[in-house]
């Protein structure tokens, strides 16, 4: 069992390592701690970056009573347990993991003991609080986001680390190599080092030690929360931008998810809205590439994968189509209609057959009168656009 990160868990502001932003000198925390008047507040950002590490601090520094709670695997009866508690000690601080899995019943109870300063909730997400937490409870706290520590940061906590394991030798490439792999994640690199160094027979960690515990960068997917959204859009829009390394750095983070079917539906948007008629054979393509994904299935997926988004990302670009069937939408969605025209309408004798006439078209009108002269596509200015164009003048020119 690692326990070496829950002894080095810091006991005051001075000892939290990042977040200098929010505990640092003359720092919103800080000052609210220093001046002993704390608010309801929530800690979110991503795992091990030291949000239950703050909040022990700050009720370790207030010196007022706490009581840990998790939104999910507490029941009600711990919550009525807690509020009691703070019933007899006049105030009491609530520090409460995945707050934004709070269901009603519970934030029901807490919510007047919230507002009469009863209870000082500090609560901590993996979440983004602004989409995933309920207003009322966002309403009444002040939110904080903690950023990503850094490899030096990390460092310091791995050097702060070995003074709890006897004897330990770290090589310089192993430790770099730790604090490269936690990605930010300080928890993560600590119990990484304690298992490399208990892996050991000599104590002494090595990179070949490191690898054999973990060859793998910690990797935050949230794949059913907003971080996975966040990637999916970082693909989309970095594809729509032509960057074409930021699209294979996002997709290589989705694939490390898994979840291909994501990657196929977004990749398979991204060809009809931000590529559309400036390259339209990239749709038949990318349709052959996500066959051949799923025929040699992971890892190699990513072959067919990488090439196809690469091929997306310097494709030239159009959404003129997509843009087009919005309007049209809007259109009918406002109830900006009307009947089909006469001629158009089933067999009708008054409706001229294009292909009777010289390339197949000939001038009639096909909108309803209310509309008659809407344009919904505007093309862009891309070569096989222009080349449709050119077409489409050289028919109508035919015609009659």
């Amino acid at each position: 069992m690692n326990v070496l990160a829950d002894k080095l868990r810091p006991k005051t502001l001075d000892d939290i390592i990042g977040q200098k932003h929010l505990v640092g000198p003359n720092k919103i925390i800080r000052n609210l701690v220093d001046n002993k008047h704390l608010v309801s507040m929530i800690l979110y950002g991503k795992p091990g970056i030291g949000k239950t590490s703050i909040a022990c601090a700050i009720a370790n520094q207030v010196d007022k009573p706490f009581r840990m709670l998790n939104a999910t695997i507490n029941n009600k009866q711990d919550f009525d347990i807690v509020i009691e508690e703070a019933k007899m000690n006049g105030e009491m601080i609530v520090i409460m993991d995945e707050i934004h899995r709070l269901n009603k019943d519970k934030q029901d109870l807490l919510l007047p003991y919230i507002e009469n300063g009863l209870i000082i909730l500090i609560g901590m997400t993996t979440a983004n609080p602004y989409h995933k937490i309920n207003p009322a409870i966002r309403s009444r706290c002040q939110i904080f986001e903690l950023k990503e520590l850094t490899i030096d940061e990390i460092k310091e906590g791995l050097e702060r680390a070995k003074k709890y394991l006897k004897d330990i030798v770290v090589d310089e490439d192993a430790e770099m190599m730790i604090a490269h792999l936690a990605s930010g994640d300080l928890r993560s690199a600590i119990n990484l080092l304690e298992v490399a160094y208990y892996g050991t027979s000599d104590k002494h960690v090595t990179s070949e030690a490191v690898t054999s515990v973990n060859a793998k960068a910690i990797f935050f997917a949230d794949a059913d929360g907003e971080g996975h959204y966040d990637v999916l859009s970082g693909l989309q829009k970095s594809i729509r931008g032509s960057s074409v390394d930021a699209s294979l750095h996002y997709l290589a983070r989705l694939i490390m998810e898994g979840d291909l079917d994501s990657i196929y539906r977004r990749l398979s948007v991204i060809a009809y809205e931000d590529i559309g008629l400036a390259n339209p054979a990239i749709g038949p393509k990318l349709m052959a590439a996500i066959h051949a994904a799923e025929l040699v299935g992971l890892p190699e997926a990513q072959i067919p994968l990488g090439v196809i988004v690469t091929e997306m990302a310097l494709s030239p670009k159009s959404n003129s189509a997509c843009l087009a069937i919005f309007e049209a939408s809007k259109d009918i969605e406002n109830g900006t209609t009307g009947n089909v025209p006469e001629h158009l309408k089933t067999n009708s004798p008054l409706y001229k057959y294009p292909h009777d006439y010289p390339n197949s078209w000939v001038k009639q009108q096909y909108l309803p009168d209310n509309i008659k002269d809407r344009q919904y596509y505007k093309p862009k200015n891309n070569k096989y656009e222009n080349n449709l164009n050119k077409l489409y003048e050289e028919m109508k020119g035919g015609g009659k």
